[in-house]
């Protein structure tokens, strides 16, 4: 019998790592450690590399330079994370049919299927709709079943790209819910947002970029309440950073 410890995907290690496309350079010499414990919230200007970070850090996009380590090893499957992008595609089925789907390809046997569907659901506040074409859902109840949909290969990290970008308030506090009760599930959260406040509710950490490059990270709360760099504070205060 085995006495080794299960793998881990954490920390995720970014080293002195640059994404190219072509002659543009999207993010420069990035370095930064992503660790268990509480939220990770990336921010920055449009255009600023969070997405492509997310990308990286999820193993999506390779480095044009530098390394990407998962738990102290590079080139491993992404069977322990999960992403959710900003547009999420719905399947044409039902929303526990989108869940289920999605159990299915984590290699969830079919007999627990509807049973660990039905919890999903539950999770991100969509027990009631679980019938509902997840087409006819409203966008605040889309991002929630692609929340649940990540959720299904049971991840050690989960990626969310601007995950309440364009809701309302009531869908954004909908939304934050559930990903705050993924947090408390001991699921580390990597997620990108425009929205200070939203970063300031749930960030342990907060890092800031700035045409590719991280101007500062840190406790969220030392970053609020004294950022380090003029460019932080200068977006802190809502200038533009050129």
């Amino acid at each position: 019998m085995s006495m080794r410890a299960p793998s881990t995907d954490l920390p995720i290690m970014l080293e002195d790592v640059s994404v190219r496309a072509g002659d543009v350079t999207i993010l420069d010499r990035v370095t930064l450690e992503l660790a268990a414990g509480a939220p990770t919230v990336l921010i920055g200007p449009n255009g600023a590399g969070k997405t492509t970070l997310l990308r990286l850090a999820m193993g999506l996009v390779a480095p044009s330079r530098g390394q990407v380590s998962w738990g102290g090893r590079e080139r491993v499957g992404p069977t322990r994370r999960a992403i959710m992008f900003q547009r999420p595609a719905m399947l044409r089925r039902s929303a526990s049919g989108n869940i289920r789907y999605a159990l299915a390809a984590a290699g969830v046997p079919r007999a627990g299927r509807k049973t660990r569907a039905g919890e999903l659901l539950a999770l991100v506040g969509l027990g009631a709709l679980a019938d509902r074409p997840a087409r006819k859902l409203s966008g605040g109840e889309q991002q929630r079943l692609a929340l649940a949909r990540a959720l299904a290969r049971e991840p050690q990290v989960l990626f969310l790209d601007e995950p309440t970008a364009s809701l309302d308030p009531a869908a954004t506090k909908a939304i934050e819910d559930a990903i705050r009760a993924v947090a408390l599930r001991g699921i580390k959260v990597v997620m990108s947002t425009h929205d200070l406040g939203e970063a300031r509710r749930f960030a342990g950490e907060i890092v800031l970029l700035h045409r590719g490059s991280i101007v500062e990270s840190g406790p969220a709360n030392a970053f609020f309440a004294a950022p380090k760099t003029p460019q932080a504070r200068r977006f802190l205060a809502g200038e533009l950073l050129l």
